[in-house]
């Protein structure tokens, strides 16, 4: 029999370094799962990735059991990690903080590509470049 779903908790942790300490113990504690099993599971998953900041989806059941799924990172982390920017612009298009190659936009559309709402690599490369344009991004063509 399917267990039912009595919670969905949506988390951005650091990979590799989920804790009961805030803020994932203050979130995930009022859903009554086991803190530590989740860190430990969680931090397994994404050793791999360290220094990534990853969305997690986190399913809470009835018997206070859980599920999670990985998405990955957020779409302007990438474009500061990849594209080498600082942080993203306070005024948004209006001033430029930085530029993206199209070989870069390709990169952060390749790995975002799985979470986006498209289906080609071209259509998640203009939304990677909607995304790093209301950044102050500039991207080159």
């Amino acid at each position: 029999m399917a267990k039912n779903v009595t919670k969905v908790i949506k988390l951005q942790i650091p990979a590799g370094k989920a804790t009961p300490a805030p803020p994932v113990g203050t979130v995930l504690g009022p859903a009554g799962i086991n803190l530590q099993e989740f860190c430990t599971k969680y931090n397994d998953a994404t050793k791999d990735k360290m220094g990534d900041v990853l969305p997690v989806e986190i399913s809470i059941y009835e018997d206070r059991t859980f599920d999670f799924v990985i998405k990955t990172p957020p779409t302007p982390f990438l474009i500061k990690k990849i594209g080498n920017v600082k942080k993203g612009s306070s005024k948004g298009r209006n001033e430029v903080v930085g530029k993206l190659s199209k070989d870069k936009l390709r990169q952060i559309a390749e790995i975002k590509l799985p979470d986006l709402n498209c289906y080609t690599v071209e259509e998640a490369m203009k939304i990677v470049a909607g995304t790093a344009t209301n950044m102050g991004v500039e991207v080159e063509d």
